[in-house]
């Protein structure tokens, strides 16, 4: 949902930087949960603020400068279950995490390990044989069936190079 990038101010607020459509939407979430060094830790949001200079929070724990540093490049997500069902012609990325990539050909690239965005475009990591990193974009990913676990791609092997 997205990233720690530093504190703000000295009360123990986090910037953020956002991978949703809505920022303000993930105010509707009581819990996060926060990859720190020493693993994934659920926190309660005590308090929430889109801002003209970005998105703050105050994560319960979290009463300092000092400590919302210590979460400067931490991950944020929200429980699955507090999602609901995407909407129609919709889909969560977290939904397609372990899914079977194949090639137009039906051959096996890999599995999907996760999502990283560069600008406007989501990025797919597959791992198989090999890593690659495919665009989430309509030009390579051509079908995703969640009920037999599988997302076709275009994707030739002069792409590997």
């Amino acid at each position: 949902m997205g990233r720690i990038f530093g504190a703000h101010g000295i009360q123990g607020w986090v910037k953020l930087k956002t991978f949703t459509g809505d920022p303000a939407s993930l105010d509707e979430y009581a819990e996060w949960i926060v990859k720190t060094p020493q693993g994934w830790r659920y926190m309660a949001l005590e308090e929430f603020a889109v801002r003209p200079n970005g998105t703050a929070a105050k994560l319960q724990g979290c009463e300092d400068r000092t400590a919302a540093e210590r979460l400067r490049g931490a991950e944020v997500a929200i429980p699955r279950e507090a999602l609901g069902d995407a909407e129609e012609g919709s889909m969560y990325r977290v939904d397609l995490i372990g899914l079977e990539v194949v090639d137009e050909s039906g051959a096996a690239m890999g599995k999907v390990e996760s999502f990283f965005e560069t600008g406007d475009t989501s990025v797919m990591v597959v791992r198989g044989g090999r890593e690659r990193m495919i665009p989430f974009v309509d030009e390579y990913v051509k079908a995703v069936d969640r009920e037999a676990g599988r997302i076709t791609v275009a994707w030739g092997k002069d792409y590997d190079a």
